[in-house]
């Protein structure tokens, strides 16, 4: 049998950019990555928040604002990151914004740019800034959230949908790019989530979708998304990559 490489299940002293990490999924997947041992960069647009989440990390995380729709500020944080911690091991491109909007209104161009350039523009520009740092890692991991959306679409939401699909083709595209360096690069697909981007639907009405349209009939938790990043950012995940996996209780597998 050929030697193989690390097989490596714990992520203890990786380091790993998270943004969108002050709320929701990002702050889960935060929690869960310190509590397992690796170094954690909690971004996000206020500092304040971000310093509330890497406090409940310990003494491995530390906080960063970071406003990724700003092409140079990734590039300065992303550096400054690499630098305070000595490297860098695993992204997750987790940062997003609700940007349901019809066709028709007036507002649409302004929230369509916005969608694309926090939820696609931003993924590869993170991804570029990283990547030489990546590069000296021995598993470096890339996992990019993206959405059910990218694989169906809800009526008057097309800025999130068009930005959530391009997710998934950027991450094939990388995966291939960066194959034979041995970077992978994955997908998530949250379905519905109890995050802050979903607390203005009334509990009621979280149940009422949540048994008509999963197959576990309820709405997930973030730590539930968590748990699937981590599973993607092992040393031991090492012959995974392109995937674009779903969390959704079974929605998209769901017909009625």
């Amino acid at each position: 049998m050929p030697d193989t490489p690390n097989r490596s299940r714990s992520i203890a002293g990786r380091v790993a950019i998270i943004t969108g990490a002050a709320s929701g999924m990002g702050a889960a997947t935060a929690r869960l990555f310190a509590a397992e041992g690796a170094k954690v960069a909690v971004t996000d647009l206020g500092l304040k928040a971000c310093e509330a989440v890497a406090s409940e990390c310990g003494e491995n995380a530390r906080a960063y604002a970071l406003d990724v729709a700003d092409k140079d500020a990734i590039a300065q944080v992303v550096a400054k990151i690499a630098d305070d911690f000595g490297g860098i091991d695993i992204l997750v491109n987790n940062a997003g914004v609700s940007s349901f909007c019809p066709l028709d209104d007036e507002g649409y161009e302004d929230v369509w740019h916005r969608a694309l350039a926090v939820m696609l523009t931003a993924h590869q520009r993170m991804v570029r800034a990283a990547l030489p740092h990546l590069r000296r890692s021995d598993s470096a991991r890339i996992v990019n959230i993206a959405s059910t959306e990218g694989l169906g679409a809800t009526p008057g939401d097309t800025p999130y949908v068009a930005a959530k699909t391009g997710v998934t083709g950027l991450t094939r595209g990388l995966a291939v790019d960066l194959g034979p360096e041995g970077i992978t690069v994955n997908c998530i697909c949250p379905g519905p989530i109890r995050t802050a981007m979903t607390d203005a639907v009334p509990d009621e009405h979280k149940t009422i979708f949540a048994k008509r349209r999963t197959a576990l009939r309820r709405y997930g938790d973030p730590e539930e998304v968590a748990h699937m990043t981590l599973s993607l950012v092992l040393p031991a995940a090492s012959y995974i990559t392109g995937a674009v996996i779903p969390v959704d209780g079974g929605l998209m597998a769901r017909n009625a």
